[in-house]
């Protein structure tokens, strides 16, 4: 993996971000649900600085994969974790590495800064991801079912 690199984005790659995540979506067969907007990104991204996105790059440092996670936290481990909510290599650089690259840096990160783990969650039907997950150690937590409230059901929850 040495002869792969990462870099953190900043505010000015909010369309490239925004692209990666549209990206993502078409591969995961939700482009309906993609509601961000480059305003919306630069405010919780940048301004509130909420998550992180890091870039996975080519020998050219060309933009490869991306990688946008957050903290979470705990209370067993009284620390910090790292939440991977998308890692994303765009289709003519997967199987080169820069995928597990991603992940290998973010457990870097995780551990430069005491966090305590490293968490994601993947489609059940995507058993690509599934298998390289495991492949590389991660432990499947069938035993915990997730749960979300958004939208009409959010706002519901709020109102009671």
């Amino acid at each position: 993996m040495a002869d792969k690199t990462y870099r953190f984005a900043t505010v000015e790659d909010v369309p490239l971000i925004l692209k990666f995540i549209k990206d993502l979506a078409h591969f995961e067969h939700l482009e309906g649900e993609v509601s961000a907007t480059p305003e919306l990104l630069t405010e919780w991204l940048f301004d509130r600085k909420v998550a992180d996105v890091i870039f996975a790059l080519d020998s050219n440092e060309n933009e490869v994969g991306f990688a946008l996670f957050f903290y979470n936290f705990s209370t067993f481990l009284g620390k910090g974790g790292i939440y991977l909510e998308d890692l994303f290599v765009i289709p003519e650089y997967r199987k080169l590495g820069y995928g597990k690259f991603l992940l290998h840096s973010l457990a870097q990160i995780a551990l430069s800064r005491n966090c305590g783990r490293l968490e994601l969650a993947c489609l059940d039907w995507n058993t690509n991801a599934i298998n390289f997950y495991t492949k590389l150690g991660c432990k499947v937590m069938d035993d915990w079912t997730t749960y979300r409230f958004s939208g009409e059901s959010l706002m519901n929850l709020a109102n009671v």
